[in-house]
């Protein structure tokens, strides 16, 4: 391939195959390389969308089989029917990724099937998927967007047998018996949470004091009682020390973080998830001089440039929130400014969402973060008990939690707990977005009965003057 590129992408997950429509909109000439052989990156394939099928299958099996009597509907005999639930998520996760070749189409985005490796700034070279000659890809700019992998655990080898990644929770063959998670983050209590509805005892072992790690702290322990209720097991302030795989399971070893004596656990399936790191091996970063941090994200400038001219880096590869939606902004905004365009990203209107059920949302600082830096605000909550939509719903726990500048009044965060806590938090973002205030968010008309009344309600509590409660 001779020709010369103005955009050469590496990685096709959401960083980079929407940062390539993006840059093709713009009138960029573009290509983008990725080695999977399926374009959609991890989120697409082997996590965000594979995840949130089973968890919308899962949830569904539970609702019938214990909760359609309340609502007057009589019903028995109900069964998991797994192989047909895992087909119909990979239904889902091969409709998108065609999908996206389509979209390549579309934009006239040259995709290239192989590993690519920057042998030089202007230039990238492919290993092609299906074997034959290497590509040389001659480009005025080269941009970064291999996402992230798996953090392993010392002393813990993944075999997605019985020991299983996120990736080999997605494609478990049977439910287990048993299985222990190591991890109280997104991941592990969203998987955790697939395999207890569909009958597995699921206990969570987690080093922190507290589940999901940088969430607001009364959201941790709201999400703890609900998750304990539903049936999962917890040992918190613990270290896992080892496993070790055998014929009929895993035998794990923890003791208490603090000290303590070691305890052993059997169980069937271990699912490891304590985070991710950035993906940057073979990649040629340090044959060119990229540099990257002490945990080995690359480093970039205000405008997703590294220290070496014409490469750029976005998404999970230079840290922050390993979310979908904020490597995406990203790609927008660095091709924007490659084209000469201005642009920027307010991080602090990212929202982070947990698919479990209830589901979680939180947005801008914590009530932690805003008292490490001594920062005055005030508090509006409103429970979903007191919504009418959430009532009729048979679906009323969580609550809404609202902080404002005590003196400006500006929304400063957001957190929810409950139905649709995802959606519900998108009218917070885009007036964050804005720079508004709790009151612009309460005089704002919600329709009646509904779960984003709920919102509305703890803006005004925040002015100290909630309606229904």
């Amino acid at each position: 391939m001779s020709e010369t590129f103005d955009l050469v992408v590496i990685g096709g997950g959401p960083a980079g195959y929407v940062a390539a429509i993006r840059a093709a909109q713009l009138g960029l000439k573009t290509a983008i390389v990725e080695k999977r052989g399926a374009l959609g990156g991890t989120c697409l394939n082997v996590g965000c969308i594979p995840s949130k099928a089973l968890l919308q299958s899962s949830h569904h099996y539970e609702v019938a089989s214990h909760e359609f009597a309340h609502h007057g509907i009589k019903s028995k005999g109900f069964e998991v029917d797994l192989p047909a639930m895992m087909a119909r998520k990979g239904k889902v996760v091969s409709e998108l990724t065609q999908g996206i070749e389509f979209l390549m189409k579309k934009n006239k985005i040259t995709y290239v099937a192989g590993e690519g490796v920057i042998a030089a700034a202007g230039e990238v070279q492919v290993t092609p998927a299906k074997g034959g000659a290497k590509q040389s890809l001659k480009t005025k700019n080269i941009l970064v967007a291999t996402g992230s992998d798996v953090t392993p655990l010392p002393g813990i080898a993944i075999d997605e047998k019985r020991i299983v990644s996120s990736t080999g929770a997605l494609d478990l063959k049977k439910v287990p018996a048993t299985m222990l998670v190591i991890g109280a983050g997104v991941i592990g209590l969203e998987l955790g949470s697939v395999w207890r509805r569909l009958g597995a005892k699921v206990t969570v072992i987690e080093f922190l004091d507290h589940i999901l790690p940088g969430m607001d702290g009364e959201v941790s322990k709201q999400m703890l009682r609900t998750l304990k209720k539903q049936g999962l097991e917890f040992k918190l302030s613990s270290k896992v020390t080892g496993a070790k795989a055998m014929n009929d399971g895993v035998e794990v070893t923890f003791e208490p973080r603090d000290g303590g004596a070691t305890d052993k656990i059997r169980c069937e399936i271990v699912l490891v998830a304590v985070g991710r790191r950035p993906y940057t091996e073979r990649l040629g970063l340090d044959k060119v001089g990229v540099e990257k941090d002490q945990r080995g994200f690359v480093k970039v400038d205000e405008d997703f440039q590294t220290n070496v001219a014409g490469i750029f880096a976005i998404g999970d590869v230079i840290g922050g929130a390993m979310l979908a939606h904020k490597a995406e902004d990203e790609g927008v905004v660095c091709v924007e400014i490659m084209s000469g365009q201005t642009g920027h990203i307010n991080y602090d209107a990212v929202p982070a969402i947990v698919y479990t059920w209830p589901e979680v949302a939180g947005l801008g600082k914590t009530e932690e973060q805003l008292k490490a830096k001594n920062v005055a605000y005030k508090v509006g909550k409103f429970p979903f008990t007191a919504n009418s939509r959430a009532r009729t719903n048979a679906d009323a726990e969580g609550f809404v939690k609202i902080l404002a500048d005590a003196q400006t009044d500006r929304i400063l965060g957001a957190h929810i707990v409950g139905p649709e806590a995802g959606d519900l938090i998108q009218e917070v973002v885009v007036t964050m977005e804005f720079g508004g205030s709790a009151e612009d968010l309460a005089r704002t008309c919600h329709g009646h009965p509904g779960l984003s009344e709920a919102v509305k309600e703890a803006a005004l509590a925040a002015l100290g003057r909630a309606i229904h409660i």
